[in-house]
């Protein structure tokens, strides 16, 4: 398991450390009492290696994220706009018509779970875990604990469950996780709050620095919300600040940037903006943003879809690999993704396969959008349909 070391540096070892000469004579107390020894956290994880490894199998040409990470609540209103109730078979035989679809792992590498699900089985007994390494799909698990009002802010949220973190990090990855999701979120319209901000970074870094020490690659998630009627400068502005800050806690909290993934907002306007940003537009403000506050060493952009329809979504995605960026640039959806399998299951047996072809169809599509190839000739109006909720919570 990664742990922290530390090296004692003497008048030996160095003569400047913080400006400070260690051979000099030295007749102030302080200075004797607290400067004759500084000690230097090195990060020297033994799970180094392996995050970086992950983190690149997840960033692979052609290949993104499939998010199934919903809530038991929040699947409950997926499942009842088809007429099923909110039960564990029916929650666990949605997800396994998505993690069963054949050839599916051609155009995802990973997905994220919620807790029931990465101790699921199949109705036939095999671990949902093991169905995925089959197919050369990482499992990852959501272990963030939702929002809750953040006291002193501007009616605005923060995220708990930092909690009990590391012990159960340590049993997700005894069970076969890989790769972890933590959302926390960012309102325009409620400012946002120098307070909201710090603690969504603060949050986020130590989060990731714990998800890495016990082996998972941390997916950092500061989703800039789209409720407000914003422009796109507004949204592009509030990005800046945010990754700005996550970057600075990121660092002080010696995360491995080669060992994370992004999932960040697109940088499009309010959704009640009067004006629709084209997916060039999209695509210059979102990659602007990127290329002044992500590192080239993150190896990973898994951009939300935050409401978009599916074809924006995949629109979007495809405008910003147009030319070769410094990171992977791809996709980690949740309802642009199950949208249309949902209306083609519609909870019965028999429609099981034409809802796995709906999943593979969407999954090719953003495939190929992660690639600068996609088209969207030939997509039905019903993918063309917005799908943001104001104040959508998990």
């Amino acid at each position: 398991m990664a742990s922290m070391s530390f090296v004692k540096l003497n008048a030996s070892s160095s003569q400047w450390i913080g400006q400070q000469s260690f051979n000099q004579k030295n007749n102030d107390p302080l200075f004797s009492r607290s400067a004759r020894r500084v000690s230097m956290p090195i990060r020297a994880g033994s799970y180094t290696d392996e995050l970086v490894q992950t983190a690149k199998t997840i960033a692979s040409p052609g290949r993104g994220i499939l998010a199934i990470d919903e809530s038991s609540a929040t699947v409950g209103k997926r499942l009842a706009s088809i007429g099923l109730d909110n039960t564990e078979p029916n929650r666990q035989a949605y997800r396994q018509l998505l993690l069963t679809t054949p050839g599916l792992g051609e155009y995802i590498s990973g997905s994220i779970l919620f807790e029931e699900t990465l101790y699921q089985s199949t109705t036939d007994g095999k671990l949902f875990v093991d169905v995925m390494r089959e197919a050369k799909i990482m499992p990852g698990i959501k272990v963030d604990k939702g929002l809750v009002p953040l006291p002193g802010s501007n009616n605005e949220s923060w995220c708990q469950g930092l909690d009990g973190l590391a012990s159960r990090c340590a049993e997700y990855y005894k069970q076969g996780a890989r790769f972890a999701k933590w959302r926390t979120v960012v309102s325009i319209p409620c400012g946002p709050s120098a307070l909201a901000v710090k603690e969504a970074a603060w949050g986020l870094a130590r989060y990731a620095a714990i998800a890495q020490d016990n082996g998972l690659v941390p997916i950092v998630e500061p989703e800039i919300l789209l409720d407000g009627d914003h422009p796109i400068e507004r949204s592009l502005e509030v990005a800046e600040q945010v990754w700005a800050e996550v970057f600075y806690y990121l660092a002080q909290n010696n995360v491995v940037f080669e060992g994370i993934l992004l999932k960040p907002s697109m940088v499009t306007p309010g959704a009640e903006h009067k004006n629709k940003a084209s997916p060039d537009t999209v695509a210059k403000n979102t990659l602007t943003m990127l290329r002044r506050r992500v590192p080239p060493s993150v190896p990973g952009i898994m951009f939300l879809s935050g409401g978009q329809s599916e074809v924006e979504a995949t629109l979007n995605l495809n405008a910003m690999n147009q030319s070769p960026n410094p990171w992977h640039v791809s996709f980690s959806y949740a309802r642009a993704l199950q949208n249309s399998v949902l209306k083609a299951w519609q909870g019965r047996p028999e429609n099981i396969e034409a809802a796995q072809k709906a999943l593979l169809i969407r999954a090719k599509a953003n495939s190929l959008a992660q690639l600068g190839r996609y088209s969207a000739a030939g997509e039905n109006e019903e993918a063309k349909k917005g799908m943001f909720v104001k104040g959508y919570t998990y």
